[in-house]
């Protein structure tokens, strides 16, 4: 008898444990996963420190804690974030990632936050004044970006010589320092970000695209609602635009998507 009353007795201490350990214990964070081209100033890249700094980090992390999820980084080339989203690698990317009804086709976007164009960047020693410029000169882009496609599109029209893709913004500027190619076109964001500080290089055309930037998921990912939910109460408590004035230096558009609440993009 003794021994069945301390066996019933070690059940109910076992069980008043686990209901302790419920009630005072918060749930575990889950975790998100995001794909970025790091190196992609100054949406995503490395501080002296070594850290991942940038824009949509900044974005990313806070939209993680108003969801309670730990935000993690992965580096991926800008060309190898589709492929990460669609099979699971990651949950979502950012890098300056423009949508597009093509991309629409196999991935889902939140609600876009950045209006951007493309841009023509050349050595400031160049004499090249604008994209007729170009002519028998080489151009480089990024890998499966917009301006990739642009100039693909253009190529005939400006007389490329050639078009060389790379994985980023600084080996192309170096490459342009260097004289290896010619120009480089790619968002004009980024580039004047790059260059403020740089009067080797300067921006000589900004190209008209009309482009939108979001945060990227898997096709019809539940996730993307969850995150567009929250990028909607950033704009309306003016956090997004707190971090656009902390990365640009100025405050944000009041008609632009940085502001505005916007509805996801569908096909």
């Amino acid at each position: 008898m003794r021994a069945k009353l301390t066996r019933r007795h070690a059940a109910g201490a076992i069980l008043a444990a686990m209901l302790a350990t419920s009630i005072g214990t918060p749930a575990f964070a889950a975790d998100m996963k995001v794909g970025a081209n790091v190196g992609n100033v100054p949406w995503e890249f490395q501080d002296e420190k070594g850290d991942i700094v940038g824009f949509e980090v900044d974005l990313a992390k806070e939209i993680g804690k108003r969801l309670n999820m730990n935000v993690t980084f992965v580096n991926i080339p800008f060309n190898g974030l589709f492929a990460a989203v669609q099979s699971g690698q990651v949950d979502a990317a950012v890098s300056s990632i423009t949508i597009t009804k093509k991309r629409l086709e196999s991935v889902s976007f939140a609600q876009p936050y950045y209006d951007s164009d493309q841009s023509l960047a050349v050595r400031s020693n160049s004499g090249i004044k604008n994209l007729d410029g170009m002519a028998n000169k080489v151009a480089a882009v990024d890998t499966g970006s917009t301006g990739d496609m642009w100039s693909t599109q253009n190529q005939q029209k400006y007389k490329f010589s050639d078009i060389r893709r790379y994985e980023g913004l600084a080996p192309a500027m170096l490459d342009l320092a260097a004289g290896r190619i010619d120009g480089y076109i790619s968002d004009i964001p980024a580039v004047q970000y790059y260059i403020k500080d740089k009067p080797a290089y300067q921006v000589v055309e900004r190209i008209l695209t009309g482009e939108q930037y979001s945060m990227m998921f898997a096709k019809n990912s539940p996730l993307a609602e969850k995150v567009n939910a929250e990028i909607s109460k950033m704009k309306q408590d003016g956090l997004l635009a707190k971090i656009h004035e902390k990365w640009f230096g100025a405050k944000a558009e009041p008609n632009s998507t940085t502001v505005k609440i916007m509805d996801m993009p569908k096909l």
